[in-house]
């Protein structure tokens, strides 16, 4: 009678290429935080579009129809004239009312300012302009 070892042989052969498989994906997972980092590091500082030039503070107001006790105000830094749009993300949306809202484009003279009022406490805010990166605020 002769007996085959063909089911020892495969398990053994299974369990190893089982380890292999662990070993190789426990390697990617260990490196994966060191090729994010170095995909970041490779991005050159002078692609990235440079900051909005606008100083922002929140004042305390009084609560308008829209249901906000605070107000944005912006002051254009630059020694240019700034196009903005603002897109603002309520905190607190009504059930049919809309979830945020988009302001039209605004000129901000050198040194001079924008007011949005009727904002709320959580509002998120994001200024935009032609050639500069998003400015994102949360209204406190």
């Amino acid at each position: 009678m002769i007996t085959s070892n063909t089911s020892s042989t495969r398990s053994a052969a299974c369990r190893t290429a089982l380890i292999a498989l662990g070993f190789a994906c426990s390697f990617a997972i260990v490196l994966l935080p060191a090729l994010r980092a170095a995909d970041s590091a490779a991005v050159p500082q002078a692609d990235k579009a440079p900051t909005l030039p606008l100083t922002s503070t929140f004042e305390k107001g009084t609560a308008g129809e829209k249901g906000g006790p605070y107000v944005l105000k912006l002051t254009n830094t630059s020694k240019d004239s700034l196009k903005v749009t603002a897109k603002i993300l309520l905190s607190v949306a009504f059930h049919m009312g809309s979830k945020h809202w988009d302001l039209p484009e605004h000129a901000i003279d050198p040194g001079q300012g924008w007011s949005i009022s009727d904002l709320s406490a959580g509002d998120k805010i994001t200024l935009t302009a032609k050639g500069f990166a998003p400015l994102e605020l949360v209204v406190p």
